[in-house]
């Protein structure tokens, strides 16, 4: 227990403040506590190192709520199920389903301490290459959001891209919770899209490793403060089979982009946070300057009324209408796999247009 409990102690504070409730120890009136899960990269080479990987993790969300009983959601980062060995990854006997009995393992665990979960799956796609899909589950063990990561971080993944849009849902204390997958933070528009949709508190699980440090921290920071919302983020921590590391950085940002906490490299732990929810409505509702979200849509309402409705982006018009183009677009280098050793994808690949919100549940 002194080692568990070693694990869930915070991370680096990168702040001027103290942080009012210990990072959950002593939840604030309106938190949602947070666990945000630096889980170490797996070896799945067989069926059965699934099942061994999912029965280490929800030992470890049933564990950490022991220790810790204030916990409302743990986080655990992309890849923590499948793990990162490219060679696996298209190998049919190590995908999962939705329903299968991994997610049916880390459901039981939720309703079983109690706990919201936050997990990671690579779902088998029978009509294509798989999807690179997340769930939250309640705390009685009920699928409440279902999310296919709309951009895959090509060349080097092979996932097919999402097709539910960027859903919503209801969380703990009044949290409005989105899911982002690792790449998907990279783009403004999803952090924007899942705020649009009325995300308050914006989850962001990845397997990055230490080269995308910087961009990783300066991204979770601007989503944030773009969007009025907090923002949750966690990688996996530790070594592949090839001795690459993943860097762990969980990092939680406050609504005006500042760091509450930031976690480290070390593999299996636990950096916990607490968020107030209402926090991001009041800012949402209140303030005047930089409330970027609702200005974008209102541009120079101090000089006209309402202020100005239309959309002045080029991007924005062409990729609605598909003719999305940029001017270099005839000299970029990397337009398939075929760089990252996939090749080219069939031509009879497709995905139909995003519906967002809709979920097969």
């Amino acid at each position: 227990m002194g080692e568990l409990l070693a694990g869930l102690r915070r991370g680096h504070v990168d702040r001027e403040h103290v942080m009012t409730g210990l990072d959950g120890l002593n939840p604030s009136p309106g938190a949602v506590v947070l666990g945000l899960v630096q889980a170490r990269v797996p070896v799945v080479e067989e069926p059965a190192d699934l099942a061994v990987t999912a029965q280490r993790l929800a030992a470890q969300l049933r564990k950490a709520k022991q220790a810790m009983p204030s916990l409302d959601l743990l986080v655990f980062p992309e890849y923590s199920l499948n793990g990162l060995d490219p060679g696996t990854w298209l190998d049919e006997r190590l995908l999962c389903d939705l329903d299968g009995p991994e997610m049916t393992l880390l459901a039981g665990a939720c309703a079983e301490a109690g706990v919201w979960g936050c997990f990671s799956l690579m779902e088998r796609n029978p009509r294509g290459a798989p999807w690179n899909s997340g769930v939250i589950v309640d705390a009685s063990g009920e699928t409440k959001l279902y999310y296919r990561k709309m951009h895959p971080w090509v060349p080097a993944e092979p996932w097919h891209p999402g097709d539910l849009g960027v859903p919503v849902c209801d969380g703990p204390a009044g949290s409005r919770l989105a899911l982002l997958i690792c790449h998907d933070g990279m783009l403004p528009e999803m952090a924007r899209e899942a705020a649009y949709r009325g995300a308050n508190v914006i989850l962001r699980t990845a397997g990055y490793t230490y080269p995308i440090r910087h961009s990783w921290q300066i991204t979770n920071q601007a989503n944030a403060f773009h969007n009025l919302a907090y923002t949750a983020s966690v990688c996996l921590a530790g070594p592949d089979a090839g001795g690459i590391w993943s860097q762990g950085q969980a990092m939680v940002c406050d609504i005006d982009g500042t760091v509450l906490v930031h976690g480290d490299g070390l593999p299996d732990r636990i950096v916990t946070a607490e968020v107030v929810p209402s926090r991001a409505v009041d800012a949402r509702t209140g303030w005047g300057v930089e409330n970027n979200i609702y200005q974008l849509g209102h541009r120079g309402y101090s000089a006209i009324p309402g202020g100005a409705t239309d959309c002045p982006y080029t991007f924005m018009r062409d990729l609605t209408a598909g003719r999305y183009r940029l001017p270099w677009e005839d000299r970029v280098a990397h337009t398939d796999g075929t760089g990252a050793g996939w090749g080219p994808p069939p031509l009879s690949a497709s995905t139909p247009p995003a519906e967002p919100g809709r979920a097969p549940f």
